[in-house]
This record gives structure tokens, C-alpha cells and sequence, in this order.
């Protein structure tokens, strides 16, 4: 940047961007409890009423590699204040829809929006705080939205359908919207892209971003066509084979997409390979977790959203302090396998929680162990994955990243409600209770995602590097944090 922004502004600065992305974070799982509202207002069937969901994550999948290279040809700002704009308008339009078509549309577009947002915003942060000791608290604040937001979403959801109707789930968005454009306009400095002047890898943006779609429409699509569907099958060769067409262009080409040399950065590469293994199992307790408290333990919307609050509290305190100071001391390697192993015992708590279990012995120590986890271990994941990247494709592992956790998290929840689905059916054909049926399959998937963040754990542990961060940075997080109290 020619003038770096004073120690104040790039608070404030990274306050506005965390605001845009929670406020994209957020629609990913608000929707979620509006959809009966949804479902009755306009007349889905149960089969047309998943596009509301599915509309939006194939674009958001779609685009995010896209995205964020776009950022660093045309400016991160730019990218940033284009996605917040799409995101809000379509918003507008989602809270207006009266028909299906327009519901299902302008949800893609929102999703169109949600990827650039965050495939930029990342790149943004990483490149207004330069220091370690200020990164490091810089990525926990940004590390607690993305971690959190998603069960404020829930909260945030039941508050506004019940109280209001489902619409303002979306109207919410407006004046959010127009606020992030506005004071990004005024707080963040319009500097030079950083790859500026390179020509954009047309055949490699349409073949991947072609791939990327296909692949997460045959995911979020298989549970219904079924896994072993010549439908479900044909979609993941067709996306495979144009993933080694592009691959195949990448090699070739002068400027490409994405320089396959960025994945021979061994903590981007290990940290994906992480990021996918946590993310199936984070949306495997997120989402099964609220289907037990609502199925089998009979509460509310609200009641649900409340149950999540202990975790997002205990993700707060660490996200925002705690694991910068983690960081600062022990490198980015031992918080992220500690906290991964928290999340492991969070997930396995949850695995023995019987039908007529209660919040204070059943749920709370599972959601405390999976808040310190997930608080402890998001800000070095993310600082790991960033840590080797030269500013000019700094969009570009960013979008690496988000399409890592987004397609390990479809990818994980698919699969593991079907194992879920699987189970209970077997059960129920043997005369078995429902609930009890319903119970036993949220079971065997929180098993499955103890094992994939066990796996992420021990990966992380073994091939990261450590970094530069120690007793010396120590010092220098201790004042960064005592000048920001």
C-alpha cells in the first residue's frame, strides 16, 4: 500500500471487513430455519425447496478460486466492494421475492457476491497487517466471525422468522450492506493490485469454475439422486475430467489461473488438506447437533440458537486474544493439532448423547470442548495457509482456502448425513423407535467426524512447518495486545 494506514484505521478497517463477512457467513445457515416458513409461503415441494440452499452454495463454490484471483489482477478493494454490492442487491431481491424463480435466482447471485467477498477479504486483512503480533490477533478476529457466525445464523434466524415473517432473514441484510460499502469506501486505501498488468487465464477461469460447480451440485445433490446414481457419478467424471483440463492449461499457459508451483508450498498445501478434514467435521457437528436438539430432544428454533451460545462465547474469548497470544508463544503448529484434538473429544462427547439426554450433562460439554477447539485452532489454520503466499497471489490462496473449507464441509455433510439417513432407515426396518432410530444415525456421523478431525489433527501436527513466531514475537504480541485494551 503507498500510505499504510495508522494503527487506529487498520482496527477499524478490519472491523468493516469482518462485518462483510459475517454478514455472508451468516446467510449460510440463516436460511436454514426459515425454510418451512419458505416452503409454505411460496409452494416448494420438499425437492424444490433444497435450490434455496443449493442455488446459493453452487455459486459460492463456483466462484471462489475465480474471485480471488480477479483480486489480485483488479485490487482486493475493488473485488471486495463489487461481491458486497451483488450480495446486497440480491439480498433486496430474495427479501422481495413472491415467486420461486426469483427466490432461487437471486440466491445464486447472493452466492455470486458471498464468493468474491470472501475469497478477497482474507488477502485484505493479511495485507493491512504486516506484523506478526498483529496478524495473529488480526486473523483470531476474523477466524471468530467465520467460525461463529455460522451459529449466530441459526439464532439470528429463529429471532427474525418468528418475531417478523422469513423475508427479513434477507431484508436484514440491506442496511449491513449498505453500511460495509460505505465505510470501506472511507477506511480502506484503494492500493495498486498487486498482480496488476498480467492477462487473466480465461480457458483456466471457465474450465475450473466449470469443474468447482459441477462437482458441488453432484455433492449437495447426492443424498437425493442417490450416491451410486448414473446422475451423481456422471457429475464427478464430468467435474473431474475438466479439473485435469485445467490442470492441463495450467501447465501450459504463460500467466496462469492458479501457478501449480502454489501448491508445492508445503503449509498452503498441508493446510488444505487440513482445512477440508476440519471443515467436514465442524459442519458435521453444526448442523447434526441442531437436528438432535430439535429432533430428538423436541426444542424450538430459538431454543437451538440459544444452545450454541456457550460455544460461540468460549470461540470469542480465544479467537479474540487468547489464541494470538497461543500463536505468538508456540507457532502455529502445536495450537492448531491442540485445538483439533479438542474438537476431536467435543465430537466423540456428542457421539454417546442418548435420547433423552440434557443440555447441562449431554450437549454443554461437547459445544465447550468444540468452542475451545474450534477458537484455538481457526486463527493458525488460516495464518499456516497464508503464511508462504507472495502478496501478488494472496487472493488467490485466499479463494484456495474458502473453496477447501466449502467443499470439504458440502462434501462431510453430505456424506455424513447419508450415513446418518442409512443408519435410522436400517433401524426403523427392524421395528426400532424413532427417535431412537434418528438418534443412533447423528451417532455413527459424529463418530465419523471425530475420526476426520482426529485425522486433521495428527496432519497438521506432523507437516506443518512451525513458522518464525516465539519468545521474541512473545513480546511484541503482549504489546500489541496491551495498546489495543
Amino acid at each position: 500500500m503507498p500510505q499504510p494506514l495508522d494503527a487506529r484505521k487498520r482496527w477499524l478497517a478490519l472491523m468493516v471487513l469482518c462485518l462483510g463477512v459475517l454478514m455472508i457467513v451468516l446467510d449460510t445457515t440463516i436460511v436454514n430455519v426459515a425454510l418451512p416458513s419458505i416452503r409454505a409461503d411460496l409452494g416448494f415441494s420438499e425437492t424444490a425447496l433444497v435450490w434455496v440452499v443449493n442455488a446459493y452454495m453452487l455459486t459460492f463454490g463456483g466462484f471462489l478460486l475465480l474471485g480471488g484471483r480477479l483480486g489480485d489482477l483488479f485490487g482486493h478493494r475493488r473485488l471486495f466492494l463489487l461481491g458486497i454490492a451483488f450480495f446486497t442487491l440480491a439480498s433486496l431481491a430474495c427479501g422481495l421475492a413472491n415467486s420461486q424463480g426469483l427466490l432461487i435466482a437471486a440466491r445464486a447471485v447472493q452466492g455470486l457476491g458471498g464468493a468474491v467477498v470472501s475469497a478477497v477479504a482474507l488477502s485484505l486483512i493479511m495485507n493491512l497487517f504486516t506484523e506478526p503480533a498483529e496478524r495473529a490477533k488480526a486473523m483470531g478476529v476474523y477466524g471468530f466471525v467465520c467460525a461463529g457466525g455460522g451459529s449466530i445464523g441459526v439464532l439470528l434466524g429463529g429471532l427474525l422468522t418468528s418475531t417478523f415473517s422469513w423475508h427479513w432473514i434477507f431484508l436484514v441484510n440491506l442496511p449491513v450492506g449498505v453500511a460495509v460499502y460505505a465505510l470501506c469506501l472511507a477506511v480502506l486505501p484503494d492500493a495498486r493490485a498487486q498482480a496488476a498488468g498480467q492477462r487473466l487465464d480465461v480457458a483456466g477461469a471457465v474450465t475450473v469454475t466449470a469443474s468447482l460447480m459441477l462437482a458441488v451440485y453432484a455433492v449437495v445433490n447426492g443424498n437425493e439422486a442417490g450416491w451410486a446414481s448414473a446422475q451423481t457419478l456422471g457429475l464427478f467424471a464430468a467435474a473431474a475430467v475438466l479439473l485435469a483440463l485445467f490442470l492441463g492449461i495450467e501447465a501450459g499457459v504463460q500467466a496462469p489461473l492458479v501457478p501449480l508451483g502454489l501448491f508445492r508450498l508445503r503449509n498452503l498445501a498441508t493446510a488444505n488438506v487440513v482445512g477440508i478434514l476440519w471443515a467436514a467435521a465442524m459442519f458435521a457437528w453444526f448442523f447434526i447437533s441442531a437436528l438432535y436438539l430439535q429432533l430428538v430432544l423436541g426444542y424450538s428454533p430459538l431454543q437451538v440458537g440459544l444452545s450454541f451460545l456457550p460455544a460461540n462465547l468460549i470461540m470469542a474469548v480465544f479467537s479474540l486474544g487468547l489464541s494470538a497470544r497461543m500463536v505468538m508463544r508456540f507457532g502455529i503448529r502445536t495450537p492448531l493439532a491442540a485445538g483439533l484434538l479438542l474438537a476431536t473429544v467435543g465430537l466423540a462427547l456428542f457421539a454417546r448423547a442418548p435420547v433423552n439426554g440434557s443440555f447441562i450433562a449431554d450437549v454443554l460439554p461437547g459445544m465447550t470442548l468444540l468452542g475451545l477447539g474450534a477458537g484455538i485452532a481457526f486463527n493458525p489454520l488460516l495464518l499456516a495457509a497464508m503464511s508462504d503466499v507472495d502478496p501478488g497471489e494472496s487472493g488467490l490462496a485466499s479463494g484456495v482456502v474458502n473453496t477447501s473449507f466449502m467443499m470439504g464441509g458440502a462434501l462431510g455433510l453430505a456424506v455424513l448425513a447419508s450415513l446418518a439417513a442409512a443408519r435410522t432407515d436400517r433401524l426403523l426396518a427392524t421395528g426400532a423407535d424413532a427417535a431412537a432410530a434418528l438418534n443412533a444415525g447423528y451417532q455413527l456421523a459424529f463418530v465419523v467426524g471425530a475420526v476426520f478431525a482426529a485425522t486433521a489433527a495428527l496432519l497438521g501436527a506432523a507437516l506443518l512447518r512451525a513458522g518464525a513466531t516465539g519468545p521474541a514475537a512473545a513480546q511484541a504480541a503482549a504489546g500489541a495486545e496491551s495498546g489495543l485494551s
